[in-house]
Order: C-alpha cells, then sequence, then structure tokens
C-alpha cells in the first residue's frame, strides 16, 4: 500500500468526511487487499471469525444507494423527503461502500460451548464488527481516502440481501461510505482528557 503513515497518525487523521466523490486514490485490487487483511486479522470474541463483509464499488455501490432512497421514500414524509435526497446523493457520489454484516452460527455456536458466558456473545459479536468497521475506515483513510460510516439497517437489509445474494440470516450493522475527498471536514473537538482518562500506579 502507498501510506507511509504510521498507526497512531492514521487514527488522528481519520474524520467523518461527507463530501466525496467517484475517484479512487488506489486500485480495486489494493481496495480488495485492504479488506482482506482486515478479515484475516482484525480480532474477534474467541475466536468467533463471525464478521462477513461485502464490497459494493461503482455501479453496485451507486445501486446500494438508490435501494437506500427507494426505500426511504416510502417512509419519509414528502416535505422532508428533499433533505433526504440530497443526504443520500452525497453518499451515492463515493467510489464504493463497505457493508459489515455478523453471521450469527458462530455466535450461537460460542453461546452453547460457553453457556457462562451465553449472554455476552451477541455483545462481543457487535464489538468484532466494530473493530472491523474501525480498521477499515481508518486504513482508508491512510490511502487518501474520505470516508463516513452510516447505518441504514435494517431498512436495506432485506432488499439488499435478496440482490448480493447474501444470506438473510447474516445481520447488518453499518456501511462504511468511501471515495475521494472534496473539501476538509469541520475542526474537531474533544471533551477533556482529565474526565475520560485514569492511570493508576504511575
Amino acid at each position: 500500500m502507498a501510506s507511509q503513515k504510521t498507526f497512531m497518525e492514521a487514527v488522528k487523521a481519520r474524520r467523518t468526511i461527507y463530501g466525496l466523490n467517484d475517484e479512487s486514490p488506489i486500485s480495486d485490487d489494493a481496495i480488495e487487499a485492504l479488506v482482506k487483511d482486515a478479515v484475516l486479522h482484525v480480532p474477534s470474541s474467541f475466536n468467533s471469525q463471525s464478521a462477513r463483509l461485502v464490497v459494493l464499488l461503482k455501479k453496485d455501490h451507486q445501486l446500494f444507494w438508490d435501494m437506500v432512497l427507494e426505500v426511504l421514500k416510502t417512509m419519509t414524509p414528502e416535505d422532508k423527503f428533499e433533505g433526504t435526497k440530497q443526504r443520500i446523493s452525497g453518499f451515492r457520489a463515493g467510489y464504493g461502500t463497505i457493508l459489515f454484516l455478523e453471521d450469527p452460527e458462530p455466535v450461537h455456536q460460542l453461546e452453547q460451548a460457553f453457556p457462562l458466558y451465553a449472554d455476552h456473545f451477541p455483545t462481543w459479536s457487535e464489538h468484532t464488527s466494530a473493530m472491523h468497521q474501525y480498521v477499515l475506515w481508518t486504513a482508508l483513510e491512510a490511502e487518501g481516502f474520505g470516508a463516513n460510516l452510516q447505518h441504514y439497517n435494517p431498512i436495506i437489509d432485506q432488499k439488499a440481501q435478496e440482490h448480493w445474494k447474501i444470506p438473510q440470516q447474516w445481520k447488518l450493522r453499518a456501511q462504511l461510505v468511501f471515495g475521494g475527498r472534496v473539501g476538509e471536514p469541520m475542526e474537531k473537538s474533544f471533551k477533556p482528557v482529565e474526565d475520560r482518562l485514569f492511570i493508576h500506579g504511575k
């Protein structure tokens, strides 16, 4: 990959970028390699490996957001729809979308194998998905993309899963939209770190 940033530099640089275009600073093969690395190396609870990722590029990416808009049109008051349309058009203008899904079967197997922790495995499954989302968001930023994370599940789940032949039992958790950066993000504000970080034994 082209990035020369350290991990923490990429973490600090990662931002929510809504201004996107359909240009890519790296090849589709390089995007695929990034996602493969995340699938292989991001940790999961009890090594469940329950994350399932679907990458939609170019026309497939555009079609996904067309589907979202189609669904939202039936749910949104007419006087609010124009704003909704503009927001979805902003996502559609990007280069790609990664769908983050979780397969419940490995989670169910762990619930049966470790009944003492059974109540926790669904939560830990969410943690697994979140780690995949964050790693890829940061990795894409390091390669020069802008990105933003969306949650149009569950309204789009069935439609998308039927079209791309995704097993219906998989649970859609988030959608990471990415593309060329248009403009700069807003300045980030921070609450006092002293209220959020506590160190003992130093």
